[in-house]
């Protein structure tokens, strides 16, 4: 009901599910919901990593590869030390190994409701992208780094090169376990020839990938997300309808998750302040307003120099377009923390060398408002910043409609040279061919007409919106009938859904803009 909300007064879901759980949480009578860090990591975190790598274009990937990987791996780094070293300086008695355990846990940013926004906005396709590859391998940086921190603080042998092996060897295995996963599941997929089965494949991939990976000590995160990229590359080998399918399944998945995610961060208040003792309010509000800034500003410190750095380093970063300090300021101000940050403080052992885990219920305090921080502080005020400076993508989409255009007349110039020689060789009914070159004319002109903005040049209705509008309305009518029918019981539920399922169909096509 708060998705669907957020959603219709066009507000960002993840934040208003935040605040709802968080308002929530202060109803009497309310339990408190634990989170599990088990549950959220091996249930949670690879189907969310494996839709969103799915998604993800691995072409502009591999373009952005240098920003992604600025961002991924020398940002999480960079803030570990940064939040490590505040925190060890403000709070008195906390170990650096501890502050380094915090700051691992806070490194990496959840572009969930940053990219959302983006999109909803209109950013410009290669900022999207940079976000998004940043939120699928970042948390494998942070992961690696928040077990090297434990381990360091609990005083079990740990040397720096210790901590070098472990984290090159967790991102190299990784990759593999996603390298040698992809294939053959492309290969058993393409070879079902069942859509459900297909697409049930690829709902157990990720949980394969993850669990796979951890098993042999590598990163998870990154084998869900190498077999994601790969198979969501792939996707286009699939049948029509596995693709079908498979989209709708991961939206609603994704939206499900995504939901009880972002609701269950609002309700974790009262289990992390009934874990403080000891600590005066002022003091601790002092303390987290102040790890806060410093997490947000490592951001700023880190992302403007790195946005120059690979023009620097690559002729051809240098010969695309610099996205300039707006969008330097928006990349750095879209740094909200999630669940996986959560996740990983209570993942904490509750013991370091037979003693109790030094400043874990601080450590705890400090992620959750750090990550309510980010997310109302920096959510909140997102939309606004991108407006404020002015960041659109219109001359983006504009040139996409050209290319959409110029595909589509060449694709129907192909089925309608493919249609005359089928005619030649099996001399066909003149009306069904007639039909059918009516057919490619019309997705021909689509994408022209949208060019103007779907109007003609007096903003009247131009003729493929006016197909759309009356085949809508017929449609419409027909459902009408076939339902009195099924009222009346002359037609059976079974006759009622094959048909309304074919006339469904057919609008969704219609609605496809």
């Amino acid at each position: 009901m708060v998705a669907a909300a957020a959603r219709r007064a066009g507000a960002p879901a993840p934040l208003v599910l935040v605040i709802a759980g968080l308002l929530f949480s202060f109803v009497p009578g309310v339990p408190e919901f634990g989170l599990n860090p088990e549950f959220v990591l091996y249930v949670f975190l690879p189907p969310l990593l494996f839709s969103a790598a799915w998604q993800s274009s691995y072409a502009n990937m591999r373009e952005n590869a240098w920003s992604i990987g600025l961002l991924s791996v020398g940002l999480v780094l960079f803030t570990t030390f940064a939040v490590g070293y505040a925190a060890h300086l403000l709070v008195p008695g906390l170990p650096l190994s501890a502050a380094f355990v915090l700051g691992a846990i806070v490194a990496p940013p959840d572009a969930v409701a940053a990219v959302s926004v983006a999109q909803r906005l209109g950013l410009p396709r290669r900022m999207v992208t940079v976000l998004v590859g940043e939120s699928l391998f970042n948390d494998a940086t942070a992961l690696t780094a928040f077990r090297v921190a434990v381990i360091a603080a609990t005083g079990a042998g740990f040397t720096l090169a210790d901590g070098v092996w472990r984290f090159l060897f967790s991102a190299v295995a990784g990759t593999a376990v996603g390298l040698l996963l992809g294939p053959p599941l492309h290969w058993l997929r393409t070879r079902m020839n069942d859509p459900l089965v297909e697409n049930g494949v690829a709902v157990l991939a990720p949980f394969a990938a993850y669990l796979i990976a951890e098993s042999v000590h590598a990163s998870g995160v990154i084998a869900v997300v190498v077999s994601g990229i790969y198979l969501g590359h792939r996707f286009t080998e699939s049948a029509p309808v596995t693709r079908l399918i498979g989209h709708s399944f991961w939206k609603v998945v994704v939206f499900v998750l995504e939901s009880v995610v972002f609701l269950l961060i609002g309700l974790q208040l009262p289990p992390v302040v009934n874990g403080l003792s000891g600590h005066g309010w002022p003091e601790l509000t002092w303390w987290a307003a102040a790890i806060f800034a410093v997490t947000v500003a490592a951001r700023f410190v880190w992302v403007f120099p790195a946005s120059r750095l690979p023009r620097l380093l690559s002729r051809r970063e240098r010969a695309r377009e610099d996205v300039g300090w707006r969008g330097a300021t928006v990349v750095s101000w879209a740094g909200m923390r999630g669940v996986v940050s959560l996740a990983a403080a209570f993942a904490i052992p509750f013991e370091a060398s037979h003693a109790p885990f030094p400043g874990r219920d601080l450590i705890i305090f400090f992620t959750f408002t750090t990550v309510l921080g980010t997310l109302l502080v920096q959510g909140l005020t997102f939309p606004a910043l991108i407006r404020m400076l002015r960041i659109g993508s219109e001359r983006e989409r504009y040139t996409d409609t050209v290319a959409e255009a110029g595909a589509q007349h060449a694709a129907a110039k192909a089925a309608l040279e493919r249609l005359e020689e089928l005619n030649t060789a099996e001399e066909l009914d003149e009306a069904v061919v007639q039909r059918l070159r009516q057919l490619a004319e019309h997705r021909q002109l689509r994408a022209w007409e949208r060019l103007g903005g779907g109007t003609g040049p007096e903003g009247e209705e131009v003729p493929t919106a006016t197909y759309r509008r009356l085949r809508r309305e017929m449609l419409a009518a027909e459902r009408r009938v076939f339902v009195q029918m099924r009222d009346d019981r002359r037609i059976d539920d079974e006759v009622l859904n094959r048909v309304l399922h074919e006339l469904d169909l057919e609008e969704v096509a219609l609605s496809r803009d």
